[in-house]
């Protein structure tokens, strides 16, 4: 019966859309009886209806965002879920890890069974992003074919771990072959592991006169994970700088390097590693470069439906400029990695000039900025406007030089993405103008902004109600006439998740320039008259889009005052 139901529900989404007629509902659910085979797949290989089509009408009836497996890279599946019997039985496949979220790519939204059994399975919380049935069975079939490959992360070898050679790092260490640095090994290799599973996004090792600590940063906060014993820090931070491959005898000055740790024999993490020395010993921070957070698809990253589609619009767009800004940590990377993405197809020309470059990125030619050598944003730009681009994205623009080569590429034919460090989309606006760059210059090149902040997602299973008055809400900026209707929730904590959250959701204000803002910017308006005049164009700011985001349940109220302005 209940399966009968899931097939009537999607049929009369389909029926909705003209794909199927209404009439013939029950002779298709009677026809299926029976049939080994998923039902979505029945549909398009017995009814001749569009697979494509299918999906879209889908996502809209149900409510799950969509997303393209075309080019998905297979190797990004988690290591240790790969479950071979719950694929087949579901015909759903897990994706990737979101913090302690699973994603898993369905054809049939109706199938929640799949969800509720992966989820007890995997011990994760999982989420449901529908995809069109052909791609996905030939994402299947990929993963499956790639099993024997895969290793388990609980499993893997401390030297292969390492992803070094163990002879060269006895000759570049002095004590390497010391027994009392075995431990040594063996307890970074688990810190790393540890990393990796619970989602952190950067480790912290840092020395102090009577202690030690390490600590990682997961959803944007630090916490404390460790306190090994201060005699330790030397050799940790020697261990890692072996790994690295710095300079382990340099330690007066701060060095850069990368870690690339196999998890199997198809998937690999970075990892970049920044030492600083400090009063008491050399402080690592290491950053974990996931590749998977690129191939999230937009739909993935929380923009409303009118700011995606100012963004996808932009996108499709031959010429102008595409700024993405906020503080370091808001998620500006992987925001221009998705509309790179969707950009990079056989046709196109895509270059870029990173500093550094964190996720490599197949079929797009990516330039490392090296001062020292003399590749500067501004060199690699001149560069890239002779090797015939159609797409060019700046890692971040800094100064003038770099910022008018790029507003003439915006002019000349190609599409510019990059970032600046500002708080908002209008004050991005007079950063350029103060920076030197013509008001006309910056009026008819850049096309739009993008301005973001990254907020803790409360967690399902443990966030309770929060109770405010009608006074209070109103003071904190909610729309005077919801307040009766408004129901906000607060974090509380259970073994699920870290102080009552459980991964992060993007906050954006997106803003097309139109032709009166442009106005205002040609005559010298500053970042207020701006921002006012977005304001009457129906563009929410910052502030505006995270009280949305709080009203749907998804954060707190808490969080959106940590992360914008009140």
């Amino acid at each position: 019966m209940k399966g009968s139901h899931q097939q009537s529900s999607v049929l009369s989404a389909l029926s909705k859309q003209n794909l199927i007629p209404l009439e013939s509902i029950d002779d298709i659910t009677a026809e299926f009886v029976g049939k080994n085979k998923p039902f979505i797949r029945f549909l398009i290989e017995n009814k001749n209806i569009d697979g494509k089509s299918i999906a879209k009408v889908l996502s809209k009836s149900f409510g799950y965002p969509q997303i393209k497996l075309n080019n998905f890279d297979t190797t990004l599946v988690p290591d240790g879920i790969r479950n071979e019997k719950l694929i087949i039985k579901h015909n759903a496949l897990p994706l990737y890890l979101r913090g302690k979220v699973l994603f898993v790519a369905m054809s049939d939204p109706t199938n929640l069974d799949a969800l509720e059994e992966i989820q007890f399975n995997t011990g994760y919380s999982t989420e449901l992003v529908l995809c069109e049935e052909t791609s996905l069975q030939a994402c299947i079939e990929k993963v499956l074919e790639d099993e024997s490959d895969a290793l388990d992360i609980s499993d893997i070898d401390s030297e292969e771990l390492a992803g070094i050679d163990v002879e060269e790092a006895k000759k570049e260490e002095d004590n390497a072959n010391r027994e009392d640095d075995a431990p040594i090994v063996v307890f970074i290799n688990k810190i790393l592991l540890d990393a990796i599973k619970k989602g952190a996004s950067d480790l912290h090792f840092e020395p102090y006169e009577k202690s030690f600590r390490i600590r990682f940063r997961i959803d944007g906060i630090l916490s404390e994970i460790a306190k090994p014993p201060v005699a330790l820090a030397s050799r940790m931070a020697a261990r890692l700088k072996v790994m690295s491959k710095l300079d382990i005898a340099e330690r007066r000055v701060p060095q850069d390097g990368r870690i690339k740790l196999a998890l199997s024999k198809k998937k690999s993490i970075d990892f970049r590693v920044s030492t600083l020395p400090t009063m008491w010993g050399e402080k690592v921070v290491m950053r974990i470069l996931d590749s998977s957070s690129a191939m999230l698809g937009i739909d993935m990253l929380g923009y409303d439906p009118e700011q995606k589609k100012i963004y996808m619009d932009a996108l499709e767009q031959p010429q102008g400029m595409i700024l993405v800004t906020g503080p370091t940590g808001s998620g500006k990377t992987v925001s221009l990695y998705t509309g790179l993405n969707i950009l990079n197809t056989e046709e196109r020309n895509i270059s870029t000039a990173e500093d550094p470059v964190e996720i490599n990125l197949e079929g797009i030619n990516q330039v490392q900025i090296n001062n020292r050598a003399g590749l500067t944003f501004p060199s690699a730009l001149r560069s890239f406007l002779r090797q015939d681009p159609d797409i060019v994205m700046v890692g971040e623009i800094r100064d003038l030089e770099t910022a008018e080569i790029a507003i003439k590429a915006a002019q000349t034919g190609h599409l510019v993405l990059s970032t600046l460090h500002t708080n908002s989309a209008a004050e991005t606006l007079t950063r350029l103008l103060n920076m030197g760059v013509p008001s006309y210059n910056v009026a008819s090149s850049v096309s739009i902004i993008i301005a973001q902040r990254l907020a803790r997602r409360l967690c399902p299973q443990c966030k309770e109600e929060e109770q405010l008055s009608e006074m209070q809400l109103a003071e904190q900026g909610f729309p005077a006439d919801k307040l009766s209707e408004i129901t906000l929730f607060k974090p509380v904590g259970c073994s699920h998740c870290t102080g009552g959250y459980k991964g992060r959701v993007g906050i954006y204000e997106v803003i097309k320039i139109s032709p009166t803002i442009a106005s205002i910017i040609m005559e010298g308006g500053n970042s207020l008259d701006i921002a006012t005049q977005c304001q009457k164009e129906g563009y929410n700011n910052l502030r505006q889009s995270g009280l949305i985001k709080a009203m749907s349940g998804m954060t707190s109220l808490e969080e959106i005052n940590r992360v914008t302005t009140a």
